[in-house]
């Protein structure tokens, strides 16, 4: 019994490394939420929200053309950058990450959908 339980901790830790990278094939389809606000490819423009080519790992609130809120460029003049963990952050609750932000979204509940939409976006340069 012993051993089994050691088995079953040590395969879940392995694979925690895996499910943070996310599926981007999924993430496309998370994507659909964010898409009346944002948009990633080619020919991407902003929205009611920054266009989101190349946000993986970018400074925060250095899209062109794009007026951020108060808060985020404040956020932004402390260093922020969107990497993975500030990410997950913002998605799962945008305005307890950045309050006055003027994301409206109230965040994805799922922590798969959240690896999985940023692995969709780090796919857009």
């Amino acid at each position: 019994m012993f051993l089994k339980t050691v088995t079953a901790v040590a395969l879940t830790a392995l694979a925690l490394p895996a499910f943070a990278e996310g599926d981007a094939a999924a993430g496309e389809k998370v994507f659909n939420k964010c898409k009346s606000c944002h948009a990633v490819g080619e020919g991407a423009k902003n929205k009611v929200g920054p266009m989101l080519n190349g946000i993986v790992g970018a400074e925060a609130g250095k899209v062109e053309d794009f007026k951020y809120s108060d808060a985020l460029m404040a956020k932004a003049e402390e260093g922020l950058v969107w990497d993975e963990e500030s990410l997950t952050a913002f998605l799962t609750k945008p305005k307890d990450y950045i309050p006055g932000t003027k994301m409206s979204f109230n965040g994805l509940r799922k922590e798969e959908e959240i690896a999985n939409v940023i692995a969709y976006m780090a796919t857009f340069e």
